[in-house]
């Protein structure tokens, strides 16, 4: 039995849980995810807690058990307080800033760069040098991060680029003149 998928996930008052066939749809405050429960799991709902347990006990269901449970952790997380990512720009005139729907990143390029972000994520820049993501998808809000972040990683000479907010990047000595 999965460590992590025997443990009941508890939620709030306010958070409602619906159960359509394979389809377990969370409601909360913030708004409403779906999860499409995979084969050979099955979810039930006693009292205020969810209880996964799986079918079968094949490799393809021991592996979803946990990870099942960690998805309606976050779904229920995500509908109550909202997930969070937050990166910060780093190099010389580097900045960014909101226009429209679109963030607006001048990175060194010859030409300003433009991403799109998808309408249930929320993003802005508080700062030229920081751009915050927020949403109620864990999953999204970690892609939308890591997409700005491939437009221009930090490189390890100087440090310069985008990166999450307190992460370190291995920095290296560059060349070294002798005579």
């Amino acid at each position: 039995m999965s460590r992590i998928g025997k443990i009941p996930v508890s939620f709030p008052k306010e958070v409602k849980v619906a159960f359509d066939g394979l389809l377990v749809r969370i409601e909360g405050p913030k708004g409403k995810l779906d999860l499409n429960l995979p084969l050979g799991i099955k979810v039930e709902q006693k009292d205020s807690t969810l209880v996964v347990d799986r079918l079968n006990n094949t490799k393809q269901s021991r592996s979803n058990h946990g990870t099942i449970r960690v998805h309606l952790v976050n779904m229920i997380e995500g509908v109550t307080k909202g997930h969070k990512k937050e990166l910060e720009i780093q190099g010389v005139g580097f900045r960014a800033q909101i226009k429209g729907d679109a963030l607006l990143l001048n990175l060194g390029f010859s030409h300003p760069v433009e991403y799109k972000f998808p309408k249930e994520i929320k993003v802005s820049a508080p700062q030229p040098t920081q751009v915050v993501v927020e949403g109620i998808d864990k999953t999204l809000v970690g892609r939308v991060a890591a997409n700005i972040r491939d437009i221009k990683p930090p490189e390890p000479y100087k440090g310069k680029g985008i990166r999450y907010l307190g992460e370190a990047i291995r920095r290296k000595q560059g060349k070294s003149v002798t005579k």
